[in-house]
């Protein structure tokens, strides 16, 4: 079977702060899955920030990690956006947007500084979001009587499988999200669970967060 490996992504956004020598670097991550979404949000940001003397970012678009930016919007060419990229790429996070804001807080930092400043301030922006795994897997339907719920319930706890789109008719139906490594192995699971009476239904494939 191609393994069509994994990667990273915001499942919550989130917002972190550092100051360094009277300097304000305020991180803000967002999700987004185009370059037109990322460009949206930083005109959002430079509004919002429009007093602000910087407001550095990157991104990173694509599950190949295929389309990045970064800007140093004033910065010295190379301290601002190249470091907070670094950070995105070091983290293996993509459709991923951060931008830097910096209120100047009067002393100058050097190169060096801000590289550190921009770098940690994307760290801690990152920090405070939830990043979660993307993986390719299966979403299969449960269709099932009654009197197999107990089994069904049971087995997909053991395995730490939510239930989704939980329908009770005459019958239960439930959706379910499974890695690709591991359907056959389930499948194969609540098969002998169920004697075999449980309706499986394969419904589509693609990469979910785990």
């Amino acid at each position: 079977m191609e393994n069509k490996g994994s990667y990273r992504v915001v499942l919550k956004e989130g917002t972190g702060e550092i100051v360094e020598k009277k300097s304000r670097f305020i991180a803000n991550v967002f999700s987004v899955d185009s370059v037109q979404a990322a460009e949206e949000k930083i005109a959002e940001i430079q509004k919002k920030y429009w007093d602000a003397r910087h407001n550095c970012y990157a991104f990173v678009i694509g599950s190949d990690f295929g389309t990045t930016r970064c800007s140093d919007n004033g910065e010295p060419s190379g301290t601002a956006g190249k470091p907070i990229l670094e950070v995105i790429k070091g983290q293996g996070i993509t459709n991923i947007l951060v931008i830097v804001t910096r209120y100047f807080g009067g002393t100058l930092l050097g190169t060096g500084g801000l590289v550190r400043a921009y770098t940690q301030s994307a760290q801690a922006g990152i920090e405070a979001s939830e990043i979660g795994e993307m993986v390719y897997g299966k979403k299969l339907r449960l269709d099932a009587d009654y009197n197999l719920v107990g089994n069904v319930q049971y087995y997909l706890r053991n395995e730490g499988i939510e239930l989704e789109n939980e329908v009770y008719t005459d019958r239960v139906s439930y959706d379910i999200t499974v890695k690709m490594e591991d359907a056959d192995r389930i499948v194969k699971g609540l098969t002998e669970k169920t004697d075999g009476k449980l309706l499986i239904e394969e419904l589509e494939e693609g990469y979910y967060p785990f």
